[in-house]
Parts: C-alpha cells; sequence; structure tokens
C-alpha cells in the first residue's frame, strides 16, 4: 500500500502553488479573466488540505481499498486542477493575442490527463506492457467503434486551428440561419433568430456548404438586401434615386448612415421594374426588423412621389386609362411641346397637329448619348423633361459648350439642312425628348414653303446667339449675324427639302 508521505505531500503543495501563481498573475490582466484561476486555486488549496488529512489519519481507516481511492482520487483532482490552471493561464494570459481556442485547450488538458494517469498506473505497480500485449484485440475493436467519434473530434480541431467559425458568426447550414454560440469537440451550436438551438456534427460542418454572413467581431459591416418592384411608368433613374435619397435622409434604428444606402434597377418584370436596396446594419440579430423598417420608408418614399407598386398583371384594374384616352394624353403633351418651341412659331394649329401625330417619344437615362459629331443627320430633338449636355469634341478631348434644360431643342441643322451633326449630345439627368424626322417636316413645307422665311429667321437668330455666347459679341454683332445667315439658311432648307424658289 502507497502511503501519503511528506515527499508527497511537498510535490502536491509545490502543484498547488502553480494553481495559486497563476491566480495571482491573473490580476494583472483584465477583471473578467480573474475568476476561473482563482476558483482554480481556491480548489487546489482544498485538495492540499484534503491530502494533508489523509496524510494524517488515513492510516486509520478500516478499508485499506478506500484509502487507496482516496489518495488516488485526491491527487487526480489535483492533477485536473493544476493542469488546467496552468493551461488557462498560457492561453489566456501569455497567448492571449493569439486568441487560442478553447478546444485545443481542452485537448491539451485530455492528453496531458493521459499522460498523468499512465505515470500513477507505473507508480503503483501496473504492469502496461502486459496490459497492452494482452488487448490488443479489444483496442483494435475499440478504435473501430470510436472512429466516428475521433472523426468528430478532429474536425472539431480543425474548425478552431484554421478559425473557420468563430463565436458569434452568423452562418447559414442546412437551410438555417444562426448564430454560433458554441464549438465543442463533436458539435457546433448554432442558435435562430428564433431562438432555436441547432446543434450541427463538426464531421457535417467540414464536408459541406457553410456560408458565413456576418463575422464576429470583423471590420466589415453585414450587407443587407431588399427588393421591391415599380410601375413602367418611371425611369430606373428616377426611381434608383429617389429611394436613396429618402433612404440617406431616414433615421432607421441598426441601419448604417455610413457607408449609405442604394438603389439599383435589378429586373425588368411581368408586372413592373424590378430594385434592390443595399444597406449595412451594426447588428446582424435585428436584420429582420432592419429590413422591416427599410420597407416601410421605400413605400412611403414611392407613395409621396406618386410611384405605384404593381399588382401582378393578369389582375385587371377598372381604374386604369382606356387606349384611346392614353393617346389623348400623350398628342396634348406632344402638342404642348411643339407650342413652347420658338422655331415652330409660324406653324398654324392643324399644322401643329400634323406635326404632333408624327412625334416618337424617346427617354434617355442619366449619360445616354443622342447623337455624336459628326453623326448624318436629318431629325430635330424636343426636350420635353431633363437636362442635356452639348460637347465639343475633338482629336479625343471633349469640351462643355452648354448645358440645354426644358423646354429646348437640339439638332435643328440636321433636320433643316442635313447637316452633319456639330457637337455630341448627351443627357445629364433622366430625359424625354420628341423626334422630329425629315419624312414628317416634309410634307408641311410642301404644303406652305412661304414658312422657310420664318424657320431660317429663328434659326439664325439662334446660331448668332450660340456664337454670340462662345465670342462674346454684342447685341448689334448677333442681329448683324443673323442678317447675314438668314439668306444662305432659306437657300439651303429649300435645297434640303427640294422646294423651288
Amino acid at each position: 500500500m502507497l502511503l501519503v508521505t511528506a515527499d508527497t505531500l511537498r510535490d502536491a503543495a509545490l502543484y498547488a502553488a502553480i494553481a495559486v501563481l497563476a491566480a495571482a498573475l491573473s490580476f494583472a490582466g483584465p477583471r473578467e479573466r480573474r475568476r476561473g484561476p482563482v476558483v482554480l486555486a481556491t480548489i487546489a488549496l482544498v485538495l492540499l488540505a484534503a491530502l494533508w488529512v489523509l496524510k494524517a489519519w488515513g492510516a486509520a481507516l478500516p478499508n485499506r481499498t478506500l484509502y487507496d481511492i482516496a489518495r488516488e482520487g485526491v491527487l487526480a483532482l489535483l492533477a485536473v486542477v493544476v493542469i488546467r490552471a496552468a493551461l488557462q493561464f498560457v492561453a489566456g494570459t501569455l497567448l492571449a493575442r493569439f486568441q487560442v481556442p478553447s478546444l485545443v485547450v481542452d485537448v491539451l488538458l485530455g492528453l496531458a490527463l493521459i499522460v498523468y494517469a499512465l505515470v500513477r498506473l507505473d507508480v503503483v505497480g501496473v504492469n502496461l506492457a502486459g496490459i497492452v500485449t494482452t488487448s490488443a484485440v479489444i483496442t483494435g475493436a475499440i478504435a473501430f467503434s470510436a472512429q466516428e467519434v475521433l472523426g468528430a473530434l478532429w474536425a472539431g480541431l480543425s474548425l478552431q486551428a484554421e478559425r473557420t467559425l468563430r463565436i458569434g458568426d452568423w452562418i447559414r447550414f442546412d437551410g438555417s440561419l444562426g448564430q454560433v454560440e458554441a464549438i465543442r469537440w463533436r458539435t457546433t451550436a448554432m442558435r435562430t433568430h428564433s431562438k432555436e438551438l441547432v446543434i450541427i456534427p463538426n464531421a457535417k460542418l467540414i464536408k459541406e456548404k457553410v456560408q458565413i454572413v456576418s463575422r464576429a467581431a470583423h471590420k466589415a459591416w453585414p450587407k443587407r438586401e431588399v427588393t421591391f418592384s415599380a410601375d413602367y411608368d418611371h425611369a430606373p433613374g428616377v426611381v434608383t434615386r429617389l429611394v436613396a435619397e429618402a433612404l440617406a435622409q431616414a433615421e432607421i434604428p441598426n441601419v448604417l448612415a455610413s457607408p449609405p444606402p442604394v438603389c439599383y434597377c435589378v429586373a425588368f418584370e411581368d408586372s413592373g421594374i424590378g430594385y434592390a436596396v443595399y444597406y449595412y446594419i451594426a447588428d446582424y440579430e435585428d436584420a429582420k426588423e432592419s429590413d422591416s423598417d427599410v420597407r416601410s420608408h421605400v413605400f412611403a418614399a414611392l407613395h409621396r412621389a406618386g410611384v405605384r407598386i404593381p399588382f401582378p398583371q393578369r389582375d385587371v384594374h377598372v381604374d386604369r386609362v382606356s387606349p384611346e384616352q392614353a393617346m389623348r394624353r400623350e398628342l396634348s403633351a406632344r402638342m404642348q411641346a411643339l407650342s413652347r418651341i420658338g422655331l415652330f412659331a409660324s406653324l398654324t394649329e392643324s399644322e401643329r397637329g400634323a406635326l404632333a401625330a408624327s412625334l416618337g417619344r424617346h427617354p434617355y437615362a442619366s449619360g445616354d448619348v443622342l447623337f455624336r459629331q459628326g453623326d448624318a443627320a436629318d431629325s430635330l430633338y424636343i426636350l420635353a423633361q431633363g437636362r442635356l449636355a452639348v460637347y465639343d469634341e475633338q482629336d479625343g478631348s471633349r469640351k462643355r459648350l452648354a448645358s440645354l434644360a426644358a423646354p429646348d431643342y437640339v439638332g435643328e441643322m440636321g433636320l433643316l439642312t442635313g447637316q452633319a451633326r456639330a457637337a455630341t449630345v448627351v443627357a445629364e439627368s433622366e430625359a424625354v425628348c420628341y423626334r422630329i424626322d425629315k419624312p414628317g417636316f416634309d410634307a408641311i413645307l410642301r404644303s406652305r414653303p412661304e414658312i422657310v422665311e420664318g424657320l431660317s429667321q429663328v434659326l439664325a437668330q439662334r446660331q448668332a446667339d450660340n456664337d454670340a455666347t462662345l465670342a462674346a459679341l454684342s447685341v448689334e454683332d448677333r442681329g448683324t449675324r443673323a442678317l447675314g445667315r438668314a439668306g444662305e439658311l432659306v437657300r439651303r432648307i429649300r435645297q434640303f427639302f427640294k422646294l423651288h424658289p
């Protein structure tokens, strides 16, 4: 029988001192890391006292087996406490900046305890070689049956070593979305938005696809997407700008102001145009509430601007205007656009009506090019909505000449004389233009050739004004240039439309 000797008690005191030292050094670190070492040091001192009691009065026990069990039990518990205290000090204090995973600490603890158990078996006189030799078959059977357990353990170690997943990560796995709460030897625990706890085997986790939605304590904020639809009556550029500006001005909980929310056109669908809003949130746990708030603000912004969120087109809406009413509205808009253009002031109401019927409606997005400098031309563009920019392009460089705002027109020389485009015109914003082609204007000039004189005068005055803007000419110089050009323009217009004087 092995007794608790003074040497055993001294060695145990030395080991307990290691736990006490680790607890004392933990006070140099953060407050939240002190409790564990202090508890372990206290347990070590209690076990040391129990070992002292066993040395003093254990020999009086009538049952020697009970004495052996008590001695080995106290020593084993002391070994567990001291080893854990040492590992926690090394991993949590000395190597704190490396963020050693807790699973690694547990595995090292297990290996250390195996070594301790082998040493103690040898001390008490157990023949380890005989045990290994006589139990080879049993050992093989145990290893084969524990294959799945060992695979799960290895998977857990791989996850921790590679830091594939971290506590606090939001992941999507096998159709479930949740936050990682724990990574254990065999399994990983994930809690969903509905507070359900999902247990995932680590072996399955490393074999299948895992989507990390939001990384814990990461610099990149979680990004969210909210989709919606709007009718085809409003240009995509108008809707995206409207929604982005409304969300940037709104104060929405958990939604970050920087980077600001953005809106994109993503699809042309059966019922309307599809859009997506992308924004960043501070806390992924409240992502559903943030999505709901963003949708509310999008709905309010669209409603204020008169943009309709469409129903499926297979539904019948009795409040929709008839095709005849829509055509009358469009013709009225064309007539209004023509009436605001001084170039056509000499036309009668019936002539404007005939010309309006031949107009083509052309919407443009910001950045669209109406025509480029040097292009062949036989048409004029009436700007009904938006803004256009006029550029001079030479030798690969671009110089801004003017900016046009509705109501205005551009390309008149192409319509009336066939002259190639003298400049490049680009839409500065969402714009709507009506295009007049030569065939639509030809019938009017042939029925009333005398209006060529009025057209040439307006055209000459416009060119003189353009020259004055570039050269800073006086009012008198503008008039002189206009008179000098009017006759030449009359000749060119008649020649282009093949009208006889």
